[in-house]
């Protein structure tokens, strides 16, 4: 029997479609950002997109053809906004390059995407001039300036200023059409466990994952909104923000690298923010600032928190003390990022307060597009009952099967092994329990580093906690906590051991405590538990 075609016209789903619909239909709304220099820039979606078609005419003048890569070296800001549209809305692939890694990572990233074009912020010039020369592919680097931000002497031969190439452009260029599935932008991985690796999205996906970013029972962002990524746009694309928000015509607000307490409550305050999105160390110095001057938010209404795992206190505190929903969050490069989202459903309305906060805890349900399981060592899948443990695997419209430049596939049966392991309850929330690599085994029971780091933050005295595992002699791991106190605080060894008491199993209480100064971090703000673990692989417990 021949099936009945659909009559419907055929639209690729492309990624320029998104800020020619923010122009056309709210344009004139705001997009701020706060400079490198400090001061603001104020304009519209409508002269965002006029800009953003000005470059992709300047980056064919400077040679540019489909599928080449424009590397970004850049903080939250308008003009890096134009190069997400300008590069992959014109066929080119955005490259965005995290400026917190390395030199020696940065210029490994940049010559394995193979990138003809490097735009970097302005106080980013000393980390481009150390790293020019070894960039092999890159023929043009771009200052994002204008004239006067232009130095006056550089080692960077022909240094091109951004302004001077936007403004020599008259943005007369209609989009392109072309396959939906073509290449619009590479993340790399952070690259913990060997070499980063390119995850490649499609405009398919991207566009795909934007309209479920935006969904109610995810971000929920909507045209009143006005939206500041905290989370850098060098980190997942800011996990999607800047195209779910073309795509509702919100109020966007950029933070530039002014991520300090003041700074970020100054912005929020000024420009009413009402939503919000990065990692918990961010939020974690917000906070500080607030609690030290006993300050209130007046607008701020809603932030996703992911990353790594939100502490529950840390919610409590934000929803509590300062009337800020928190949705928690996970996901990774390779989903592009959004996997999962917590947010309670209307049979979950009636609970106690303390039972909703203990759903809200978990990572969440997986979001339409994503599907998820649990499995065991041999692959089978477990079940959904909330307690037993298993790797979580994924799949899903905006989930890579591939790597850049990498043959093979790392998918399991056509799932994506994400490395965490996890729980999935009968409700469909999923709580991840640890990284596979860092779960500690102890006398052949699994104990969750997680939990045990999100009860440590709960006392009042711990400002961040890390728990590792370390060789024991009887037990083959044990569990160690390394955590850094708060300003001005004080606590024992003996106190905070006591503090897990009646909480947790007295086996799965950590056998030692260590006080640093601080906690190693990546460049994204997650803990590196990988140097902790080979800063005390030789500690001494003091019991057997």
């Amino acid at each position: 029997m021949n099936s009945l075609p659909g009559q419907m016209m055929q639209m690729p789903l492309l990624i320029s479609s998104l800020i020619t619909h923010a122009a056309r239909h709210s344009g004139d709304t705001e997009i701020v950002s706060k400079r490198v220099e400090g001061d603001l820039h104020r304009y519209t979606w409508s002269e965002a997109e006029l800009r953003s078609r000005k470059l992709a005419q300047a980056l064919v003048k400077l040679g540019c053809q489909t599928g080449d890569r424009v590397g970004t070296l850049a903080w939250n800001g308008y003009r890096h906004l134009e190069i997400y549209y300008g590069t992959s809305g014109n066929g080119l692939i955005c490259h965005t390059v995290n400026p917190r890694l390395f030199p020696q990572q940065i210029t490994w990233i940049i010559n394995d995407a193979a990138d003809r074009v490097l735009c970097f912020d302005l106080n980013l010039l000393p980390l481009v001039e150390k790293i020019a020369a070894d960039c092999k592919t890159v023929e043009h680097f771009v200052l994002l300036g204008g004239r006067s931000q232009m130095p006056a002497q550089t080692t960077i031969p022909n240094l091109l200023c951004y302004e001077e190439l936007v403004e020599a452009e008259n943005g007369d260029m209609v989009w392109p059409t072309f396959d939906e599935n073509t290449a619009s932008g590479i993340c790399y991985t952070s690259g913990t466990t060997g070499d980063p690796k390119g995850a490649v999205y499609s405009h398919r996906s991207t566009v795909l994952h934007s309209y479920a970013a935006a969904m109610p029972d995810a971000m929920n962002i909507n045209s009143r909104d006005v939206v500041l990524p905290v989370v850098p746009m060098f980190h997942v694309n800011a996990w999607g923000i800047p195209y779910a928000a073309a795509m509702v015509g919100c109020k966007l607000v950029f933070p530039g690298p002014h991520l300090d307490g003041k700074s970020l409550y100054e912005l929020f305050e000024a420009e009413q923010v009402t939503f919000s999105a990065g990692v918990p160390t961010v939020w974690l110095g917000l906070l500080t600032h607030m609690q030290t001057h006993r300050l209130k938010f007046s607008s701020f209404r809603c932030t996703v928190i992911g990353g790594a795992a939100c502490p529950p206190s840390m919610i409590d505190t934000l929803e509590d003390d300062y009337g800020v929903e928190v949705v928690h969050a996970w996901g990774m490069t390779e989903l592009s990022p959004l996997g999962t989202l917590s947010r309670l459903r209307a049979k979950h309305l009636g609970l106690p307060k303390e039972d909703q906060r203990r759903l809200l805890a978990k990572q969440g349900k997986a979001i339409f597009g994503i599907d998820m399981r649990i499995v065991d060592g041999a692959g089978t899948a477990l079940p959904w009952d909330g307690s037993v443990s298993g790797d979580l695997q994924v799949q899903g419209h905006w989930v890579v099967n591939t790597y850049f430049g990498i043959s093979g596939s790392p998918l399991q049966d056509g799932w994506f092994p994400t490395g965490d392991v996890a729980t999935i309850d009968a409700n469909g929330f999923m709580q991840i329990t640890d990284r596979s690599k860092d779960v500690i085994k102890s006398g052949g029971e699994w104990i969750s580093s997680i939990a045990l780091e999100n009860l440590a933050v709960g006392h009042p005295a711990v400002h961040q906690a890390a728990v590792i595992s370390v060789a024991h002699p009887q037990w083959g791991e044990r569990p160690l906590l390394t955590v850094v106190l708060k300003p001005g605080a004080s606590a024992t060894r003996e106190e905070l051991l006591a503090f897990y008491a009646g909480k947790i199993p007295n086996w799965q209480i950590p056998n030692d405590v260590i006080f640093l100064p601080e906690l190693p971090h990546t460049a994204t703000g997650k803990i590196q538990k990988l140097k902790l673990r080979e800063a005390f692989r030789n500690h001494q417990w003091s019991q057997p």
